[in-house]
């Protein structure tokens, strides 16, 4: 289970809640106490509608006081959710684990190098252009098939830069330059996303499709995320990133021993 925290004031979810440092620290420390095994620290928006790009200062400015405030105080993983290398470069020598790159090693051409180096682990995700226009570049011949053979490549790119293949996530990229239907279709076909060999981390935590069928209001966002998050844990995902570790850690318990008996 993967924490998500932005420490963002434009996250769609919860953009501005965790500015301040201290308050960010206590929810790490909340969500670890809740079940989450990785806490992903996120400085730059990628909000479908109205995100703005951030310079490297500013995302350093937003990142770093917490990464730091953490290292050390945390049983878990740190993850930072960035696409640039002085920003994952800071954050690994300041005690971060693992890098989650929503470009997968494409945006910052040091990027690979930086992880390599670091014996950092690695998280690739598929999208299409940058976090203020992915919306834009939703179409496909076959989602599936195409969003597949870029997880084969990048991670085949991250292996020739000398990333151990022990230490790379694929993340088919929920809602990053994709529909409803191409997220259902997605998660519809995650086994054979599964059959690449790594493990897969699923980010659907409060998405727009999500939303749109579970109903309004949180709660029913909530119970959405659930059904996805079991579904997901069904055919064989291995991270869950969710705001909401207790209600996400619970859809877990029930999925995993479900399908420890069935493979039983």
């Amino acid at each position: 289970m993967m924490g998500i925290l932005n420490v963002t004031p434009d996250s769609f979810s919860d953009g501005g809640l965790y500015l301040d440092p201290d308050r960010a620290v206590a929810h790490a420390l909340a969500m670890e106490a809740a079940g989450a095994a990785i806490i992903d620290i996120g400085g730059e928006s990628t909000r479908t509608v109205g995100a703005t790009a951030v310079s490297v200062e500013t995302e350093l400015a937003r990142v770093m006081p917490v990464v730091e405030r953490l290292a050390g105080r945390l049983r878990v993983p740190l993850s930072v959710d960035t696409r640039r290398a002085a920003v994952a470069r800071a954050a690994l020598e300041a005690g971060a684990a693992i890098i989650n790159d929503i470009s997968a090693l494409e945006h910052d051409p040091a990027m690979a190098r930086v992880v390599a180096k670091a014996r950092a682990a690695v998280i690739l995700m598929h999208m299409r252009g940058g976090p203020t226009d992915h919306a834009q570049h939703a179409r496909y011949r076959d989602v599936l098939d195409e969003v597949t053979d870029y997880l084969r490549q990048r991670s085949r790119f991250a292996l020739e830069a000398g990333i151990p293949r022990s230490r790379i996530i694929l993340d088919p990229g929920f809602g990053f330059a994709k529909n409803a239907q191409h997220n259902l279709i997605l998660m519809g076909g995650l086994r054979r996303l599964c059959a690449l060999g790594f493990p897969i981390a699923v980010g659907v935590s409060r998405k727009r499709f999500v939303r749109a069928l579970a109903g309004e209001g949180a709660e029913m966002a909530e119970i959405g995320n659930a059904a996805v998050h079991a579904l997901a844990v069904a055919a064989g995902a291995a991270v869950l990133r969710a705001h909401r570790v207790d209600a996400a850690m619970a859809a877990l318990r029930v999925a995993a021993a479900i399908a420890a008996e069935r493979q039983n």
